[in-house]
């Protein structure tokens, strides 16, 4: 199999094939992110020569090993739907051409991505199987947003994931606790579950910030540009966003950033998660916390 650095996946793909089809991230300027630190280019798409011997590969190593049907497809890179139309439909085309019983085809998104298609296209994208995406949205908190350089605001997450809405494709948020800085998170979990009480986010994420010395973010700190939140306080932060949110979404804390893995259905869990925030904020120590994050490699 053809795959080009770290392997970056959500949780819930686990079982999923993971065909490589980018390297890299489009917009690479997010001052927290250090994913693709690794990669000696800033972007690249896979020839489509490559995409297919590793179908082929997979086809015949998958079901001699597990004697199961592939049900799912996640394409790998950073934002792989920034992909033109053509090309991404070319691409199913190969996954149900080896996997004739896919069902699903998912990858990771950037909101700009989704801006690049007609609703049409959207359309026509759900129909050859592109379900599930994996959207990092990390805040609705536009000031955030605009310091992290995240190419978008809170109006664009509305407006493109609302036309996901509207052609069914389902996604996932993925949420970044302490994007908003010191004495600033719960007032953007707040906006961000506003935003997401807008939408139908099949899951809402959260990962904590983790600030590592090849980041942007960690000069603008050494600079007195920004401070980072409180260990403590990123849980009072999570515990506001899943308070504030609305709708029927499923809500998980799994990720490596989480000192605490947590997860339910919301609204059913909700209550049994707010207490289980109550529980850290009140018996975990600061130091703890701090010794935790101190010690995590990477995320």
């Amino acid at each position: 199999m053809h795959y080009t650095g770290t392997i970056w996946r959500p949780p819930y793909e686990a079982s999923s094939l993971l065909l490589e089809v980018t390297a890299g991230c489009t917009h690479h300027r997010c001052k927290f992110c250090t994913l693709y630190a690794d990669l000696p280019f800033q972007f690249r798409m896979s020839p489509m020569e490559d995409v297919e011997a590793d179908l082929k590969e997979a086809q015949k190593m998958y079901r001699r090993f597990t004697g199961r049907k592939m049900c799912r497809t996640f394409l790998t890179g950073a934002n792989p739907f920034v992909l033109t139309y053509e090309k991404l439909m070319e691409i199913a085309g190969l996954v149900h051409k080896y996997f004739p019983e896919t069902e699903t085809i998912g990858s990771f998104a950037r909101v700009t991505d989704v801006a690049l298609k007609s609703d049409r296209e959207l359309a026509s994208l759900r129909g050859a199987g592109y379900d599930g995406l994996t959207i990092g949205i990390e805040t609705a908190d536009d000031a955030a947003l605009q310091f992290m350089d995240k190419g978008y605001l809170a109006a664009d997450i509305l407006e493109q994931c609302g036309r996901l809405d509207k052609a069914g494709i389902r996604y996932s948020f993925f949420y970044l606790t302490g994007i908003s800085g010191a004495g600033h998170g719960e007032d953007g979990a707040r906006a961000t579950a506003a935003v997401c009480n807008e939408l139908h986010p099949i899951l809402v994420g959260a990962n904590m910030l983790t600030v590592y010395p090849n980041a942007i973010l960690y000069e603008e700190i050494r600079q007195g540009n920004w401070k980072e939140e409180g260990e403590l306080e990123k849980y009072r932060e999570v515990r506001a966003l899943v308070q504030g949110l609305e709708i029927p979404t499923e809500f998980a804390a799994l990720g490596a950033s989480n000192a605490f893995q947590l997860h339910g259905v919301l609204p059913k869990d909700k209550e049994t998660l707010i207490a289980s925030f109550d529980r850290i904020i009140g018996t975990v120590k600061e130091d703890d916390l701090r010794e935790y994050r101190r010690n995590l490699p990477h995320l």
